[in-house]
């Protein structure tokens, strides 16, 4: 008899892109099983406020969530970024996937002449939603104008072809897994702009007690990824926050070596730490912690507290 799995994802083009990305991976490796993607609308989809209004932690998964443990869906595919690092004590996170190009890109109305951060114009109005990217930007440019920017990529780059903005910042990994990467510029180094932690990774959360579809999701998991991914998801946890505070982490495995860049800044980018910390990568998780525990220390517990006030 043949088996059957239901993977749940968002509507976007993007997410139906990674969700067809898990599928592709999971069918190669088991063959036998028919595997199927139903849509499922998030709050993110639904409401068109800022995030920082209807809230930034699992606006984007928690109704993946309870399709899942309503028995709806088997398997829920998530830009693990957007993945709040406590999730649901009957669920787990049974796969990471091979992570995309995990920087920030920069992308100019079409037909632009290629620029960077540094050679955007003076006041030259900038698209993003991001606290963790609008921080960095005004770290690195003071004068530019950060406008707030929401809907997914086509729509985004629609307003920016208009007129809107002069440029964009956008996750690299998106744009190329739409096959847009000839919009992007400029890729953003990490020394410049760090991403948001699990940036560019797939997450596929399934059921604690569903044996079969745990066996199966793991198929798609990434080792080094997921040890990246641990060490950056260890380093949000330890700092309390989430994809609506000025937070970002970066982890690199090397071998059996890890080595993690975080950073905390307050709304405005005038302030910052960061701070980098390596060790063995079997240790991703207590390494992770240990960064955030040293940032807190360094200042970056008054940086969060001045962002949630």
């Amino acid at each position: 008899m043949e088996r059957q799995l239901v993977i749940g994802s968002r509507g976007s083009r993007l997410a139906l892109a990674q969700s067809t990305i898990v599928k592709d991976q999971l069918c190669a490796a088991s063959p036998s099983i028919s595997i199927e993607i139903q849509v499922i609308k998030t709050s993110g989809d639904v409401k068109t406020d800022p995030l920082s209004v209807i809230g930034g932690k699992g606006v984007f998964t928690k109704e993946l969530e309870e399709a899942l443990l309503d028995r709806r869906i088997d398997l829920a595919v998530h830009s693990l970024k957007d993945l709040p690092t406590v999730i649901p004590n009957d669920l787990i996170l049974s796969a990471i996937g091979e992570r995309e190009d995990p920087r920030d890109a920069l992308v100019l109305a079409s037909g632009a002449a290629r620029a960077s951060i540094r050679s955007l114009p003076p006041g030259a109005v900038v698209g993003t939603s991001s606290p963790r990217r609008a921080a960095q930007l005004r770290y690195l440019r003071p004068d530019v104008i950060i406008k707030e920017l929401r809907g997914n990529i086509e729509t985004r780059l629609r307003k920016l072809d208009d007129g809107e903005y002069h440029a964009l910042v956008l996750a690299a990994a998106g744009l190329r897994r739409l096959h847009l990467e000839n919009r992007i510029s400029h890729l953003i180094s990490t020394d410049e702009m760090l991403p948001a932690v699990s940036q560019g990774a797939i997450g596929v959360e399934t059921r604690a007690d569903d044996h079969f579809a745990n066996v199966v999701a793991a198929k798609a998991d990434h080792p080094q990824t997921r040890l990246a991914c641990t060490a950056e998801r260890a380093f949000l946890r330890a700092l309390g926050g989430g994809c609506q505070l000025p937070i970002a982490g970066h982890a690199v495995v090397s071998g059996d070596q890890i080595s993690i860049d975080g950073l905390v800044a307050n709304p405005e980018g005038n302030e910052l730490v960061r701070e980098q910390l390596s060790g063995a990568s079997s240790q991703a998780a207590q390494i992770g912690a240990e960064l955030g525990t040293r940032l807190l220390e360094r200042g970056a517990r008054s940086l969060l507290g001045t962002t949630r006030s």
